[in-house]
């Protein structure tokens, strides 16, 4: 099983897992042109994925999701709450599929388990998606951590973690108040502090990989992010890994 992403960020947002001969890309916030650039960076075309998870329905996430299922014929999973928000620009797409957020599915060899979480959306969840032996845990856009968001993600072997933001760089940065107040509100995104606080509540021991999400290029760094999330790991700040806007991040193996 591996995973890797093709861009994480309020400009975009996509995520490839690969277990046996399924891969899924969770979210496409880009066009179809540039979707099938980063795609080719990790050494795909939009033909080998076998399905779209959909999280939720913000642009940034959901964006370019129907071009793409449309043009190469890609089902496409989403809540039932999300696809009631986006029901008109899925009408070219020849197969979507909706589901409960407490509910388990599968998708070839991808075991997906998706799970509720707290953000300013129709229906948002989040998946832990499994080969039946390893787990990747992805969790982006929301605003604060609840005891069923943790023990879904307890025993993942890897995880891709919002680190939206820096309070302070938040607090003071160049943002309209009523935005600030929604970024850091209980639907909004996890700061840095936040995130650290959901790994020191979390069963941490089987994990061989933890990347920084969805990062805010006014209101954090990746060095702040690294620091939050190694000091509640005990771990090298080197060790944590950072989900880029630009470029995402290569492929890891679980």
């Amino acid at each position: 099983m591996r995973f890797a992403s093709i861009g994480s960020g309020s400009e975009g947002n996509g995520l490839v897992v690969e277990a046996g001969r399924t891969r899924v890309l969770v979210d496409c916030g880009f066009g179809i042109r540039e979707t099938t650039a980063r795609l080719a960076r990790l050494g795909l075309v939009p033909g080998d994925i076998d399905a779209i998870l959909v999280t939720h329905e913000h642009s940034d996430h959901v964006g370019g999701v129907a071009a793409l299922a449309a043009r190469h014929d890609i089902p496409v999973w989403i809540t039932f709450g999300t696809l009631d928000a986006v029901i008109e620009r899925m009408a070219a797409v020849p197969r979507v599929f909706g589901f409960d957020a407490h509910d388990a599915f599968a998708v070839g060899d991808v075991e997906v388990r998706p799970f509720p979480v707290p953000h300013d959306a129709r229906d948002p969840a989040q998946f832990v998606l499994g080969d039946g032996a390893k787990r990747v845990g992805v969790l982006t856009d929301l605003g604060v951590t609840t005891p069923h968001v943790e023990a879904s993600l307890s025993d993942c072997d890897a995880l891709v973690l919002e680190c939206n933001h820096d309070e302070a760089m938040l607090a003071g940065g160049r943002y309209p108040y009523p935005l600030k107040q929604r970024i850091a509100g209980r639907l909004g995104h996890l700061c840095n502090e936040a995130a650290a606080d959901l790994l020191r509540a979390i069963d941490t021991s089987r994990l061989v990989h933890v990347v920084a999400a969805h990062l805010s290029k006014e209101n954090n760094t990746p060095d702040l992010a690294r620091a939050a999330l190694a000091g509640a790991l005990g771990c090298a700040p080197d060790w944590i890994g950072i989900a880029d806007q630009a470029t995402g991040f290569g492929w890891r193996d679980v």
